[in-house]
Formats: structure tokens, C-alpha cells, sequence
């Protein structure tokens, strides 16, 4: 009996083998099933990105008492259809520290039951002015698992209460007066320099700055440029307002002596239509910065009468008016590189002046100008008796540099030109003057100029195509959509458009003409929108155009130009809406 059984035992059956081996597989095909969903319900299917505050990632002084808040939801997994956020918890803290420890001690919002993810107004305790505010969300998805906390964001509170506003105006006591020949000869206004400086016992644990100008102005601190945003604050209507931007200047100071500087940029200080009695025809400035020392004790700077003002090698060219925008002339003769140092000794500089305009301050929420894209030349052709002329193969609207030499003293003119036919456009040109060392290079500042051609006066030898660079400036809202079909006409159709648009959106605004007028037109903005909103974030930029307009209700619209400028056919009544705004 033992024997048969051995003998059984030991003998192969092969459909044995092949059932065992079946069962085991499916047993194990069941097995992962299980643990994949395991996992896939352990993982929500959507996690919050892209965290915004106001439209905008991690935006800096703003005063807004709610702002308000959006993310967009991330798919782990693209294949299961019907995913959806049906609820999200919102965390808000002073400190980073806090939100690490998952303590929302400004707001909790708790679980809130909600598809929304976007503009959900902050609803906890009331923000105050220079305030930090730390932030994460997470969201649970169509099958109630919630997602792991977001990577955190921040924003900055600005000036909340006016009255917490303590600087001064101040610019330099020079006046506007048009150059009218080259070099300028005598009292005319040179873009001002600015400067203070402070000691510091330690370095700051976390310092910023709000500075409102009317004109353009660079904030530098110990002689570098805080950031690389051009032709700032945005335009805003100055017979009512001027918007502070705020700057995180921390990692710019140290312990020790410290040189604030600003550098202001005539432009729309000038503009006629602007023009009032409480305001000079010259830039101004107010700046207030609040700087937080270790153990927590703050301290406050803020422009006044001690501040220091030179004149700087930049004068604005053309009277900043339709058909006479100009452009900007440097005199490199007259440089100071070191005009922010703390070590430079300013015993020569005036103290700046003071000037009381009344208008209202707030902040600045919304994209700054930026140089968004460089433009190479792709010919220089020889006019004889009058220069080499830069073909840059696309008209736009912003920056030049050309790289010069020369005899000390020499003037080099860069004259604008939109037409093949004309050597000058609208009246757009701008000049070097090349200093002692007998090189240097021209880059705008505080202008900018339109066209496709560009021709140089002045340069005894041909240039290269390396030494003149352009750049598309314009207000740094990012791409939302995109279209292409395969018709190549109507791809360069829509190209062309768009083109069209980034070249006339420079300052936060739709205008009809970036060479001619600037004007802010609303019916050029009415027939663009869809087109915009299509293809552009622009929701932080239509919402800084809102106000514009609003600061312009019940204004009589102008006609004609400069000092003649009339109103006509308008009504003066309050619901009055000009034709344009903020300009």
C-alpha cells in the first residue's frame, strides 16, 4: 500500500501542473488588482498647483482686505473619466513655520464642500499692513480621498490703512524743459538720481520696500538693480492715483552702511493732460520701506527732505505728447557708476525736495514690464550722407542697445522709423554721447521706441549685426492658449495678431499705438478682448484696467493736443466715460 502511494505520488501529471499553474496566476493577477486599488484610493486623483493670490504667483505688497485665492487641480492619472474636486481645505499662517505644522492661525477655513477652485475670497482674521502670509490647500476628490498638502505659496500685505503711509513726496527742484538740440544746452530736467543711506547693526531677518513714482523709476540698493522689471510702476491715471510696487530687498542689504537709490524716469510726469497745480512737471517719488531685525524689532525708512539728489547722465527727448513720445539721451561724459554706493561720498548732492500731490496710493497687482523677447537685426544697409540704417526685421515696440565707439565726446543718434519710405517716424529718435573712454553702449531706460528700422547718425564706421540688440517690451502676462492648423496662412494670421497685441499692451493697457499716442482707447480693448482672454492670462491686467477706467468716470474726454487740448461735445455729468484711460 505504501508502496503504490510512493509510486503516486511521484508519478507527473501534466494537467495538474497546468490547473495549479493557472490558479496561481489568476490568484496573483487578483492580488495586484487589489493592491493597485489599494493604492489608487490611498491617492487622490487630483492635487492642487499652481497656487495664485489676486491672479498672481506669490504677489508682494498687495491691499486688498479678502484677497482672493486659486490653484489649479493636477490629474495623477488621466485614464479614469468624471474626476472633480468636491471639496478643499485652505490653511493660512504668519510663518512658515506654523503652516509646516499644519496650524492655519490666520484662517482655516476647514472642509469646505465645493467644486470651486478659483478667486475664493481669504476669510480669516483681518490682514494688516506689512503682514506675511503663508499659505497650502488641499482637495478631495470624486471618490471623498483627499489629497497630501500643496507645496505652500505666500503673499505680502502692503499699506492697508492710508494713514499707515508716513513718506513724503520728494524729486529734484528742476522743471521741465524741452531739448531741443544735441547736446542739450542749458537748464534742462536730467532724469534725478536719489539716494540715502542707513546702518544696519545686523543683517535684516526680512526687509521690503513700497515705491510709488509718478514718472518711471529703478530702485537700486548698494549699487545693483533690485530686479529685472523695466518702465515702472504701470501707467495709471495721475490726476487721481499713483500705484506703489513692492520690492523684497532682504537679500540686497547687509550689516554695516547701506545705500538705497532711485532713479527717476521723466516720462508720464509730464504728460500735459496729467498736468495740476499740486503736481511739478518734474518725477516724484514716495518710498517707504519696513525692514524686520532679528529678534522681531522693526524698523521704517521712508522718503523725506534728507534724502540726497544729483542729476544723471539721462535726459528725456520730445515733450512726452501725440507724435512727440521721443524717445532718451544719455551723455556716458556724465557717468557715476558708483552714484549707489555707500561709500560715495555725496557731500555735493542736494537735499531733495519735497512736494505735496494729492493723490491716492495702492498697490500695484499686477504683472510688471519686462524685456519679454529679443529681436535680432537681420541687415544694415549704407545711406549715403546719412547713416547706416538697422533693418530689425519685425516692427515692435521696446528696447534698443547699440554697442558704440568713438571719439570722446562724439553723439550718436538713433533714429525710429515704421515706414521703408521715411528715415523717422513720429519723432521717435534718441542719442549717445560716448565718454572717455571711448566705447560704451546706448540702451533705453525710460522710454521705448516703435518700427522696424533704425538708422544711426553719427558712427563713423559700419556696425556689426552683434552690436544692436532689440527687445519687445511689454507687461509680463503669461500664455493661456494656443492655435495651429495646417494652413500656413491663417497660422501667420493668428500670429500676426497676437504680435499685434503683445506690441500694444506695454504698461498695463490697451492702447491704438505704442509710437504716436499711448492712449488707452476703450474701443480697440472692447474688440481685442476675446482674442486676449483666449490666448493670455490676463486677469490681473484687465482687473489693474478696471480701476483705470474707473478713476477716469465723469471726466470730460479731450480733444486736440498738447496745451490746445479742449473738451468738446462732452458731457460733464458724473456717468460721463472718456473715450480712453488710464491716458
Amino acid at each position: 500500500m505504501s508502496q503504490r502511494k510512493r509510486i503516486e505520488f511521484s508519478t507527473f501529471r501534466p494537467d495538474i501542473f497546468r490547473r495549479s499553474t493557472s490558479t496561481v496566476m489568476v490568484l496573483t493577477y487578483f492580488l495586484s488588482c487589489a493592491v493597485i486599488q489599494a493604492q489608487d484610493q490611498a491617492t487622490a486623483r487630483v492635487t492642487p498647483t499652481d497656487l495664485r493670490c489676486e491672479y498672481l504667483s506669490e504677489p508682494l505688497g498687495i491691499d486688498t482686505d479678502q484677497p482672493r485665492l486659486s490653484w489649479k487641480l493636477k490629474v495623477n492619472n488621466p485614464k479614469p473619466r468624471g474626476q472633480v474636486q468636491t471639496a478643499y481645505h485652505i490653511l493660512v499662517a504668519g510663518s512658515k513655520q506654523q503652516l509646516d505644522r499644519n496650524k492655519g492661525n490666520l484662517w482655516d477655513s476647514g472642509e469646505v464642500k465645493s467644486s470651486q477652485s478659483h478667486l475664493i475670497p481669504y476669510s480669516g482674521k483681518p490682514l494688516s499692513s506689512n503682514m506675511r502670509c503663508f499659505w497650502k490647500v488641499r482637495v478631495r476628490d470624486d471618490r471623498g480621498t483627499w489629497s497630501s498638502w500643496c507645496t505652500p505659496a505666500r503673499w505680502t500685505m502692503g499699506c492697508v490703512k492710508s494713514s499707515d503711509w508716513k513718506a513724503k513726496w520728494i524729486g529734484s527742484d528742476q522743471l521741465f524743459a524741452e531739448v531741443k538740440k544735441l547736446p542739450p544746452e542749458g537748464n534742462y530736467l536730467s532724469d534725478p538720481y536719489l539716494r540715502k543711506v542707513i546702518t544696519l547693526n545686523r543683517q535684516p531677518r526680512w526687509a521690503t520696500i513700497h515705491v510709488a513714482s509718478v514718472g518711471y523709476h529703478e530702485l537700486y540698493v548698494n549699487g545693483a538693480k533690485v530686479t529685472d522689471a523695466v518702465l515702472m510702476p504701470n501707467v495709471a491715471d495721475h490726476t487721481k492715483r499713483a500705484r506703489y510696487v513692492t520690492y523684497d530687498i532682504n537679500d540686497h542689504l547687509r550689516a554695516g552702511r547701506n545705500a538705497i537709490g532711485l532713479w527717476l524716469g521723466t516720462s508720464w510726469s509730464i504728460y500735459p493732460l496729467y498736468k495740476s497745480e499740486d503736481k511739478p512737471q518734474t518725477p516724484i517719488v514716495t518710498a517707504q520701506a519696513h525692514i524686520e531685525m532679528p529678534g522681531g524689532k522693526g524698523r521704517q525708512l521712508i522718503t523725506d527732505q534728507t534724502w540726497k539728489t544729483y542729476p544723471s547722465p539721462n535726459v528725456l527727448l520730445g515733450t512726452w505728447m501725440f507724435t512727440n513720445f521721443g524717445g532718451e539721451y544719455y551723455d556716458a561724459s556724465k557717468e557715476m557708476p558708483n552714484w549707489c554706493s555707500p561709500d560715495l561720498d555725496d557731500a555735493n548732492w542736494k537735499s531733495a525736495t519735497v512736494y505735496t500731490p494729492e493723490l491716492a496710493l495702492s498697490a500695484e497687482m499686477v504683472e510688471p514690464n519686462r524685456r519679454v523677447k529679443e529681436i535680432k537685426p537681420v541687415g544694415i544697409e549704407d545711406i549715403e550722407g546719412q547713416g547706416y540704417r538697422v533693418d530689425m526685421g519685425v516692427n515692435y515696440a521696446g528696447f534698443v542697445e547699440l554697442d558704440v565707439k568713438g571719439q570722446p565726446g562724439d553723439i550718436i543718434e538713433l533714429q525710429f522709423s515704421e515706414d521703408l519710405k521715411k528715415m523717422i517716424t513720429h519723432k521717435l529718435h534718441s542719442a549717445y554721447r560716448i565718454g572717455p573712454s571711448g566705447q560704451g553702449t546706448f540702451r533705453n531706460r525710460f522710454n521705448y521706441g516703435s518700427g522696424r528700422w533704425i538708422l544711426i547718425k553719427g558712427l563713423k564706421y559700419k556696425p556689426d549685426l552683434k552690436d544692436i540688440r532689440g527687445y519687445l517690451v511689454r507687461t509680463d502676462y503669461q500664455r493661456a492658449g494656443w492655435f495651429e492648423c495646417s494652413n500656413k496662412l491663417i497660422n501667420d494670421i493668428y500670429n500676426i495678431v497676437l504680435w499685434t497685441y503683445e506690441n500694444l499692451s506695454l504698461g498695463s493697457y490697451v492702447v491704438d499705438c505704442p509710437q504716436r499716442e499711448r492712449m488707452g482707447y476703450g474701443g480697440d480693448a472692447h474688440a481685442t478682448t476675446q482674442t486676449a482672454m483666449n490666448n493670455y492670462h490676463l486677469g490681473a491686467f484687465y482687473t489693474k484696467w478696471s480701476q483705470d477706467w474707473r478713476d477716469t468716470q465723469g471726466k470730460d474726454t479731450a480733444w486736440g493736443l498738447g496745451e490746445k487740448a479742449t473738451n468738446q461735445n462732452a458731457p460733464t455729468a458724473p456717468g460721463n466715460l472718456p473715450y480712453t484711460a488710464p491716458t
